[in-house]
């Protein structure tokens, strides 16, 4: 692969990978080859923890957009035809070496996104996970026959691939993310363009490509595009030839993604943001209740859309709660995620930490008791837990995406659903009861894609449906739910026998 990297080797941590190509990430992955980045502007990858340069990647431009969907186009018709037990094979190798990789995986999850061990265990695990459902998706046909009203017809339903699979991921999960749309789409026949984000384009694009390419997948059906969102990501997610725009992100921006996608009547798949409820009912097990939103708000900084946005608790239970929360919180050990035992590493950037900081400054201003944590040093920021929250204060209606647990109190269980349900996302949430239908009884009411009950909402498992209603998205990821997406049904009829019309 072409392309060096220009910084120190102490700094280049992506050097000593196993994966790593041998000169650097200095290129796009396109048709099968490692493009020089030539001319192009380059984006500076950097150690969120270190605050020191990583590596350099090329910044696609939109020419080489139109290049990497013109290969994938090219290269899906053969891809499709190929016996279906090739491609899940495929996809298993890529599977298999996912695990071979792991521990290579996890120093470059430390270096580029601030993830600790515990985080990089569990999405190595999960992008394990999502290929082993995608292989099994290739031999699951999916057609079937039906009845027809009309004497000597028969009615096939015949699935197959949309064809190219256009994909755009966060920063915050990167390879998972990228891995639970391009494992089955690549399953299924489809071709694949992915833009990773510009903050984590090795582990969230290149790697996947490096990956891929060992596990033998022929050239031109996955091309990988780093770029920045604000300079192709408009052209990306409104190009004509994809038939399908998978994206994961904020919902300001998948909003666009998808009025662009279908303004080229592309299907948009969107998975966005989301501001989750943890309530705890004041029947709750409380020392339960506090181990699983520990785990919910600052697991990977809080930095996913699943994490617990607010923690609504029962009156009765508020004060033990808090102070349980807070004890937790002043445990966890903050700093570089490749030292051991650290469960606390940095967010991804300036612009994070300015948003998360800013909405505690604001709620604290507006009356909130900092109990734990509140400070930041760089892109640090202690794991905190605010008291005398309100609903309305920033920390608690805006998705904070930081390790911030605002502590909201409730009086019934109606009041309790209202708070939840009192924002336009609806992704996740968590209910705590020691009576199980009173909690299922909560759970129904609450306008999410996904309910867990007396655990939190950080779950994600590759066979279940994935996703959310309202400004948190649209469509389902996993299993059936994404080969739905990845397929199209065709109706084809055969009349066996003459038939009579009426004129």
């Amino acid at each position: 692969m072409p392309g060096t990297n220009d910084f120190p080797a102490e700094e280049s941590a992506v050097d000593e990978l196993d994966i790593a190509p041998e000169n650097g990430w200095n290129a796009l992955y396109l048709d099968g080859e490692w493009v020089p980045a030539g001319d192009r502007d380059l984006i500076e990858v950097e150690n969120p923890a270190t605050r020191t340069p990583l590596t350099r990647v090329p910044s696609s431009t939109e020419d080489d957009v139109d290049e990497a969907y013109a290969i994938a186009d090219e290269a899906q018709a053969a891809w499709a035809n190929r016996p279906p037990q090739e491609r899940a094979g495929i996809v298993a190798d890529a599977c298999a070496l996912l695990g071979e990789y792991a521990a290579d995986l996890a120093t470059l999850f430390a270096v580029e996104c601030g993830g600790v061990q515990l985080k990089a265990d569990f999405e190595t695990q999960l992008a394990q996970g999502t290929m082993e459902v995608g292989s099994g998706l290739a031999m699951r046909d999916g057609g079937r026959r039906k009845e027809s009203v009309t004497p000597g017809k028969e009615n096939l339903l015949v699935r197959e691939p949309a064809g190219v699979v256009g994909v755009i991921t966060p920063w915050n999960f990167p390879l998972y993310l990228s891995s639970r749309v391009v494992a089955p789409a690549i399953a299924l026949g489809n071709s694949v363009v992915l833009k990773p984000d510009e903050h984590t384009p090795l582990t969230g694009g290149l790697v996947l490509a490096k990956i891929f390419e060992e596990a033998g997948l022929p050239a031109g059906v996955l091309n990988v595009v780093p770029g920045y969102g604000h300079e192709i990501g408009d052209h990306f997610s409104g190009h004509s030839v994809p038939s399908v725009m998978a994206f994961t992100g904020s919902s300001e921006v998948g909003r666009g993604v998808g009025q662009r996608a279908v303004g080229s009547y592309t299907e948009p798949a969107l998975e966005l943001g989301g501001n989750n409820a943890h309530i705890v009912l004041e029947d709750a097990d409380v020392a339960r209740a506090v181990d699983a939103g520990a785990f919910g708000s600052f697991t990977h900084q809080g930095q996913e859309c699943i994490s617990i946005n607010r923690h609504l608790v029962h009156e009765s239970l508020y004060d033990e709660y808090v102070a349980g929360l807070a004890d937790r919180a002043e445990q966890l050990p903050i700093g570089d995620p490749r030292e051991e035992g650290t469960l606390v590493g940095p967010v991804i950037n300036e612009s994070q930490r300015d948003k998360i900081v800013g909405f505690l400054e604001e709620s604290i201003e507006r009356g909130a008791t900092v109990e734990a944590g509140g400070n930041h040093d760089g892109l640090f920021i202690e794991p905190t837990v605010l008291s005398d929250v309100t609903a309305d204060m920033p920390a608690a209606c805006n998705e904070h995406f930081g390790p911030v647990a605002p502590v909201i109190p409730f009086e019934t269980d109606e009041e309790a659903i209202r708070i939840a349900n009192g924002t336009d996302y609806g992704l996740s949430g968590s209910v705590h009861s020691s009576d199980v239908a009173r909690a299922r009884d909560v759970a129904d009411a609450l306008e999410t894609g996904m309910v867990h009950i007396n655990d939190q909402p950080l779950n994600d498992e590759p066979h279940v449906a994935f996703g959310g209603v309202g400004a948190s998205g649209m469509g389902r990821y996993n299993d059936e739910w994404i080969m739905d997406t990845l397929t199209t049904l065709k109706w084809i009829s055969i009349q066996r026998e003459p038939r009579e019309y009426p004129y």
